[in-house]
């Protein structure tokens, strides 16, 4: 895993690449967000969607909205970018579409839109 820290004068932002999966479950989510912390203070995580395993699209598996509870306990903000045109299921679309309305989490096609989610919203 490498973490990049980008920093300027609004916001701090963890950009994390990694060859392999990191997030698997709810514990490994923690792990990288308390690492992301420690490493560069921030709570602010750009990951790719190859980083995220594959139940946490399939939102009866409950993994998506107990990662996204903890990070709200935490005050963790995360993008996810990458392609989910493969994805019919609507729940999913339509969690999509909600998270990306918000200020926590979002699902996004690009790193840089990524970057810029969290960096504009506050």
């Amino acid at each position: 895993m490498n973490i990049e820290h980008l920093k300027d004068n609004r916001t701090d932002i963890a950009v994390i690449s990694s060859e392999e999966k990191l997030i698997v479950d709810t514990q490994s989510a923690l792990d990288l967000a308390m690492t992301v912390k420690y490493e560069t203070g921030t709570q602010n995580i750009v990951i790719s969607k190859s980083a995220v395993c594959e139940e946490f699209f399939i939102l009866s598996s409950s993994m998506a909205g107990e990662i996204l509870q903890k990070y709200i306990n935490y005050h963790v903000r995360i993008a996810i970018y990458g392609d989910y045109s493969q994805y019919t299921s609507k729940p999913l679309k339509d969690f999509i579409y909600e998270s990306n309305h918000g200020n926590d989490f979002f699902f996004v096609s690009t790193g840089e839109e990524a970057i810029e989610k969290l960096t504009y919203t506050q």
